[in-house]
């Protein structure tokens, strides 16, 4: 083996570069960064040479001139002094890694100055070696990259295309744009301006300029605080009815901070679970602020990953606050304000030591050294959301009760059914089409959630029904789950049994119908099972596809499915109305209006 020696310079920032550099929009993320921790206010990023030249240029504080070539060396930063800033840290960038890493990469001109100097300073950088000159300049940083990875041919033979890498970069620019309503963004490609936002500080207005006026219109805000915990959160999710085929549009932010955070990720699923269907996801852009030394974002050198230090409080904070955006309350009267959930004292001892997840055998939540993430199953969810939330089952329907009173609403302008499944309705802006069924299967759903004792209707016959022995003892275990919905179970034989009781909504159906849904839902999971009998119950409740109504029995569903707080899905996930607009059906037969 041969002796021992020291590296050189260039080389240890190249190898340290592999960790923070990984690809163009790794350049990108750290020196944008930088930008928005200056205090700018207009950041124009350029892009040309295949995403190996990259110019950033921002109107923030700039960099003094004795510090410049300070900057440029490893862990030399402004950002942290000491040990305890560490566990305080206001700023995205804290590590002193990224300027080393690109001058090792890269050649890279910098051109800065302050508002103190009526000249600016420029810096020319190869080969981690560093020049200085004085020079003209605006306050501010300009941040000129060229031929990343000249030096090193590996890393260059293993970036995707052109097109590809600038997908990353474009996603980066609109994620830290999304955080950052107050700044103007500006991206270009080969001098073609990609994406640019007006940096009004309105969030709804850059969600328009960077995606469209389709997804802005289908917001919903959230925005709940806890004065107690000194945590806030604020953004907008998407409404059930329009979703996205992947968690691509998942613009989570912890501190103004884009995070990949299984935490934060189970409580929007969560949320979620029973709007929309599976396989799709929402549209989410949500803040969670919170006091630094309750989170570690000193977890991965790319600063993506964090710990909590009161995981479950943070995933109930998360959970209630889009469920409260999504939820269709009525305006409140006479000054009336809808009530917070609050935590007690006993509530926030119900947390999970982040630390002691690393040595738990408990398969609910654990901690994997190898990614050094944690992760929590859908089980632990539903515990956090019924053991340590005020349960909705109860509470809430009582203080809504008591909070707001709902003025009469006129009747529906109802035309008729269309096949004996939709009803139709005329409305001010166009024709509304609604699903029956689901319509119904939604506040059934609803009422029942809420209701503490469900009626059950005793039968006198009820069909023997057979079931495996594996099934046996899934219904015996959770025996206490049917009771609560209104059922009542006796086991005959080993693989036998039958209905005593059933809620009353459901008297009329079949129990072996009723059985084989429940069951067939469960296929081997049981998590959330009491989910699923209270959505089978719903659905069975529910006046059938293809059953005609009177306009009486049409305005009374319609009627009941408006008072529901989350109307635009059944618990399946699917839609339960369509507007085809005035304008639209107009235009079809060529008329103006």
């Amino acid at each position: 083996m041969a002796r021992i020696k020291q590296l050189s310079k260039n080389l240890i920032n190249q190898i340290a570069a592999g960790e923070v550099i990984e690809r163009p929009a790794s350049v990108v993320k750290e020196l944008v960064e930088n930008s928005v921790d200056a205090g700018a206010k207009r950041i124009s990023i350029e892009i040309t040479n295949e995403c190996r030249n990259i110019r950033i240029a921002d109107n923030g504080c700039g960099i003094h001139p004795d510090d410049i070539l300070l900057a440029f060396t490893k862990h030399a930063t402004s950002k942290i002094q000491n040990n305890e800033d560490l566990f305080n840290i206001h700023t995205l960038g804290f590590r002193g890694e990224a300027l080393a890493s690109i001058i090792s990469i890269s050649r890279l001109t910098c051109t800065t100055r302050t508002a103190d100097f009526e000249t600016g300073t420029k810096v020319k950088c190869e080969n981690s070696e560093v020049t200085q000159t004085e020079t003209g300049c605006a306050v501010g940083t300009i941040m000129d990259i060229r031929d990343l990875f000249y030096n090193i041919p590996a890393r260059l033979k293993f970036l995707k295309s052109a097109s590809t890498e600038f997908s990353y970069i474009q996603d980066l620019v609109q994620s830290i744009a999304l955080v950052n309503p107050d700044i103007s963004f500006e991206l270009k490609r080969e001098g073609k301006t990609v994406l640019k936002t007006n940096g009004l500080g309105d969030l709804k207005k850059t969600i328009k300029d960077i995606f469209n006026t389709e997804v802005a219109d289908s917001l919903k805000e959230v925005l709940k605080t806890d004065k107690l915990a000194g945590m806030k959160i604020s953004g907008y999710v998407s409404t059930p009815d329009f979703t996205r085929s992947s968690k691509k549009n998942y613009y989570m932010f912890i501190n103004g901070r884009s995070v990949k955070c299984p935490v934060f990720q189970k409580a929007i699923d969560t949320a979620y679970k029973t709007l929309i269907a599976s396989g799709k996801y929402p549209f989410v852009v949500l803040n969670l602020e919170i006091p630094p030394s309750d989170v570690d974002v000193n977890v991965h050198p790319t600063k993506k990953e964090v710990r909590y230090k009161n995981t479950n409080m943070v995933f109930n904070f998360i959970f209630t606050a889009i469920q409260g955006g999504l939820a269709n309350y009525t305006e409140p009267t006479l000054n009336q304000a809808m009530p917070t959930p609050a935590y007690n004292a006993q509530e926030r001892e119900k947390v999970i030591d982040f630390n002691q997840a690393k040595t738990t055998q408990n398969q609910d939540i654990y901690f994997d050294k190898s990614n050094d993430s944690m992760y929590i199953s859908d089980r632990m969810a539903e515990k956090i959301t019924n053991d340590i939330m005020p349960s909705p089952q109860v509470t809430q329907p009582k203080l809504i009760a008591q909070t707001y009173q709902t003025p009469p609403e006129p009747e529906e302008n109802i035309i008729g059914q269309y096949k004996n499944t939709y009803i139709l309705i005329e409305k001010e802006e166009g024709l509304e089409i609604v699903d029956q069924h689901i319509a119904e299967e939604r506040f059934i759903y609803e009422k029942l959630k809420s209701e503490k004792n469900i009626v059950s209707q005793l039968l006198f016959v009820s069909d023997v029904l057979t079931v495996t022995s594996e099934e046996i003892e899934i219904l015996k275990e959770n025996i206490d789950k049917f009771e609560k919905f209104g059922y009542e179970i006796e086991f005959l034989k080993d693989n036998e049994l039958i209905f005593r009781k059933v809620p009353q909504l459901i008297a009329k159906v079949n129990p072996k119908e009723i059985l084989s849904d429940i069951l067939e839902n469960i296929e081997g999971n049981i998590d959330g099972l009491e989910e699923k009998i209270l959505i089978t119950t719903a659905c069975k409740a529910s006046v059938k596809a293809g059953q005609k109504l009177s306009i009486w029995q049409m305005q009374e569903i319609i009627k009941r499915w408006r008072t529901t707080k989350m109307p635009y899905t059944c618990p399946h996930g699917r839609p339960i109305s369509k507007i085809l607009p005035h304008k639209q059906i107009a235009s079809f037969f060529q008329r103006q209006s």
